[in-house]
């Protein structure tokens, strides 16, 4: 398509410069012609009212001395009779007789034929002849005698060809420049409009190839612009329903798992009896089946763009209902419960189905992995450009809080999975924020989601892409403040 431009481009330019060039270089050399045979013509002019006065040769010769530029002019008059033709005179001594003849004057070299000659002084007007070398001018002159003098002036070739060629090297020049400039501009108007639709082609092959992180640069022409916008949003549509289908089934597996906690404590409490081991033994089998389908969707999901900032929720109305949610299980098994920071609205840019699920993983995790009786804490922290939701408890802690945080891995033990951190890992991700694991104060491990309020980029990426960023001063002092439960 660019060299199809550019070959279009030359010949549309081409054409235009010989439709115009040719008619032009054929003006100028008419130009320069008419220009030299005015110039003769001046210098015919010139000796014109001496030959109206004499035809004395000497005179003459000056005359056409001083006005011819050069040696190329000539004079031709005609021989004629006396004035008086009568026989019979008075016979004085010394005078011309009666009936004598004028003899013809030549003067300077002639170079057109003497038929010409003739023709010019019968036909009384100027008239032009090719001669060697180039071309002469014949000027009829009347004489005082009523004869006509004939005004011989040689035009060279070399001054009718006068400038012509440099006229010519301009156009030519000219015309070479165009087509040169047209050239360049439909080369770049073709790189303009073939680099765009290469991109677009590219990306679709990705697209197509599974690399669903396949966009195209919205520049270009205006339609070529509208087709990369309506790629993207075609590939962001694809992506996004690939993620929900396959995060689907991830996430409602691993909701499975809170009422699935719940059975299996149920069942600890049956006692012992074929029917209680029964049960226990379907609800283990269950729990490995659901961690089954957590990871076979979890492998099959592809590595598609962070999920953009939801429609925004009150975390603390969140944590309130959540915590409503599994304080009851934690009084079953007479775990110490504290909530903190949630007396006040806090906004954050989470959509609230994904807080909800996020800590509904992080507290199933806490009833999971610590024994029965361990106290756990929810604390939220409002910043000006962030929020902190820690989740706290008193358990044993993680030997190994990078493996575990670790993007589809969990334990390695039976009912970990790692989705759950990865939930919340995409959670904080989303508004740029990040997720770290530590000690707690309670003296197990503390879960922190930093949710990012301003949007920014973060600044460094550490394990996991994780940011690691200054903490607001306000939230400073709060965040490592020790907390003992009631």
């Amino acid at each position: 398509m660019r060299w199809a431009l550019v070959k279009v481009c030359v010949a549309v330019t081409t054409m235009v410069v010989v439709a115009f060039a040719v008619p032009l270089g054929l003006v100028i050399r008419e130009m320069a012609r008419d220009r030299a045979f005015s110039n003769a013509e001046r210098e015919a002019a010139a000796i014109a009212p001496a030959l109206s006065i004499t035809t004395d040769r000497d005179e003459l010769e000056k005359v056409v001395a001083s006005a011819a530029s050069d040696s190329g002019m000539a004079v031709h008059i005609p021989a004629s009779g006396g004035a008086d033709d009568d026989s019979g005179g008075s016979g004085k001594a010394g005078g011309s007789g009666a009936g004598a003849e004028q003899q013809a004057v030549d003067i300077g070299r002639q170079r057109a034929a003497g038929k010409d000659i003739a023709t010019t002084r019968k036909l009384g007007r100027a008239s032009t002849t090719e001669v060697p070398g180039g071309s002469t001018l014949l000027q009829p002159v009347a004489l005082s005698s009523g004869e006509i003098a004939v005004v011989e002036v040689y035009v060279p070739e070399a001054e009718v060809t006068n400038g012509l060629g440099t006229a010519w090297a301009v156009l030519a020049g000219v015309g070479v420049a165009l087509i040169v400039g047209s050239v360049a501009v439909a080369d770049r108007l073709g790189v303009r409009m073939v680099q765009p639709a290469q991109r677009l082609v590219e990306s679709a092959h990705e697209l197509g190839e599974g690399k669903l992180g396949a966009r195209v640069p919205e520049e270009g022409p205006t339609e070529l612009r509208l087709a990369a916008v309506a790629f993207n949003s075609m590939a962001d549509q694809v992506v996004q329903l690939l993620a929900n289908e396959r995060e689907l089934a991830a996430d409602l597996s691993h909701r499975l798992r809170t009422p699935l906690t719940v059975l299996r404590l149920n069942a600890a409490s049956l006692g012992d009896g074929p029917a209680a081991e029964q049960t226990r033994a379907a609800v283990a089998q269950l729990e490995r089946e659901v961690d089954t389908i957590i990871r076979t969707a979890r492998d099959a999901k592809p590595q598609t763009a962070a999920a953009g900032v939801g429609v925004g929720c009150d975390a603390a109305e969140v944590v309130r209902e959540r915590m409503d949610f599994w304080s009851a299980l934690a009084e079953d098994e007479g775990r110490k419960v504290r909530v903190a920071g949630v007396d006040r609205p806090v906004r954050i840019p989470v959509a609230r189905a994904d807080l909800v699920a996020a800590l509904d993983a992080l507290l199933g995790n806490v009833f999971r992995h610590t024994a029965e009786g361990t106290a756990f804490a929810v604390d939220v922290h409002n910043g000006e450009d962030a929020v902190i939701v820690l989740v706290s408890d008193a358990g044993p802690g993680i030997a190994d809080p990078q493996a575990a945080m670790a993007r589809g891995r969990g334990s390695g033990a039976d009912g970990s999975t790692g989705l759950g951190l990865d939930i919340v890992s995409r959670l904080a991700e989303s508004t740029g924020g990040d997720v770290r694991i530590g000690r707690s104060v309670l003296g197990g491990t503390e879960v922190r989601i930093w949710i990012q309020l301003d949007g920014r980029e973060p600044e460094r990426r550490g394990h996991r892409g994780s940011v690691r960023r200054r903490r607001p001063a306000k939230l400073v002092s709060t965040f490592n403040r020790p907390r003992s439960l009631p």
